[in-house]
């Protein structure tokens, strides 16, 4: 086998991987370190199982959050976001994030700072995995949430500050909008160029997985000039960039009786709060959903929970030079160190990532065995609860179940 190799990016913007490629890992706060050791023990075998030995990742440990202020650095070191930048793909376990206090989030941060600006979450149903739906095999959707603007983008100051004042003497001295007095004011922010690149980036995934649609999610109908004009941007690169392989919504009722031609994409869009029925009524209707970035936030844990929830959700932050997959959850401190939690989500997230590099042989493995483990009612606490005569286990132990089904 060869030496351990960093992944490069090609002039055609793709990956190019060797048998033994490096990528980082960030372990994470409170559970991360348990549900990483089961993620990593079950992505070794994976890779070791479906290419024979020939090939294998070489991981390389990065202090982020809790075990980087341990050591007396920041929590967010420019070393770790350079590391990332330099091997092209990594993966990490939730990172704390304080509540009306510190640092807004060292997960936004990671995502604003390295430019990965689709939030890329996969919700589809597997089968034996209880869910709050009669029908829950319906559900197979892709989210690509916009991650880098929107209320995200955390420009906001507090009730009472000087800054909130002055600009809400400017608003209403200067743009004549009337403000409670003391409020807290944020700003949300929407661009075309971002827009354009990630509805762009979603459809492009819908064309290389033949899948029949994209839906623009917004609301639209109140806010016009942020998310209105999200929905107007993804008409529009959807009409500039693929208007030989899409076709929207209304020309296949005026044009096509209403039923879409094969080769062709369709491209909808929906306003937020319909498109919550939507999903739980006729989930069967939605493949890929483009959505700024808090409607997404929203949608994807609410799909997440009609299929086991957060902890069976995978998750990637994608961007044009690099990627980080991630948990979807959060970490849990009071779980830390119990071996407990289901390590599901890094699992399926590291599924994800195998992917993203063309180990696609060795992700389905994974896939396969994660279900099968389950039809087998071994489990973790948080689905022994809702499975009748489940065997519950630990986080370690599951991993270990899991490993056993590639055989």
């Amino acid at each position: 086998m060869q030496l351990p190799a960093k992944m490069t990016m090609g002039s055609d913007g793709r990956l190019r991987v060797p048998d033994r490629p490096i990528i980082p890992f960030i372990e994470g706060d409170g559970i991360g370190p348990d549900i990483w050791r089961a993620a990593v023990l079950v992505l070794d075998a994976a890779v070791a199982k479906a290419f024979g030995g020939k090939r294998a990742i070489s991981w390389l440990p990065l202090a982020v959050g809790e075990a980087a202020a341990a050591a007396g650095g920041e929590v967010l070191p420019e070393s770790a976001l350079e590391a990332i930048r330099e091997h092209r793909v990594a993966i990490k376990g939730p990172l704390t994030t304080p509540v009306g206090k510190g640092m807004r989030s060292i997960n936004v941060a990671i995502r604003q700072r390295l430019d990965l600006y689709a939030c890329v979450r996969p919700v589809r149903y597997m089968p034996s995995v209880p869910s709050p739906m009669k029908h829950p095999e319906g559900i197979d959707m892709v989210v690509f949430r916009e991650n880098t603007e929107d209320l995200y983008a955390g420009i906001e100051w507090p009730a009472g500050s000087a800054e909130a004042g002055k600009l809400e003497t400017f608003l209403r001295e200067q743009m004549g909008v009337s403000l409670p007095s003391g409020a807290g004011i944020g700003i949300k922010p929407i661009s075309r160029d971002n827009t354009r690149r990630l509805v762009a980036r979603a459809i492009a995934y819908a064309l290389d997985h033949r899948l029949p649609s994209v839906t623009l999610m917004h609301k639209g109908n109140i806010m016009k000039f942020t998310e209105g004009a999200f929905r107007t941007w993804g008409y529009e690169v959807a009409a500039e960039k693929f208007a030989d392989r899409t076709i929207t919504e209304a020309e296949v009722t005026r044009s096509h009786g209403g039923r879409a031609p094969e080769d062709k994409v369709v491209i909808k869009d929906r306003i937020a709060d319909m498109l919550f029925q939507q999903v739980l009524l006729r989930p069967e209707d939605y493949h890929v959903i483009a959505t700024p970035n808090l409607n997404g936030d929203y949608l994807s844990d609410a799909l997440a929970a009609q299929v086991g929830g957060l902890g069976m959700a995978p998750g990637a932050n994608i961007g044009d030079t690099c990627a980080v997959f991630e948990a979807t959850h959060g970490s849990a401190p009071k779980y830390a160190g119990l071996d407990k939690v289901n390590p599901g989500s890094l699992i399926l997230s590291g599924a994800m990532m195998l992917d993203h590099i063309g180990w696609q042989e060795a992700a389905e493995l994974v896939r396969r065995a994660l279900q099968a483990t389950i039809v087998q009612k071994t489990v973790t606490y948080d689905l022994a609860r809702q499975i009748p005569g489940a065997r519950e286990v630990s986080c370690s132990v599951f991993a270990r179940a899991v490993v056993a089904n590639m055989e």
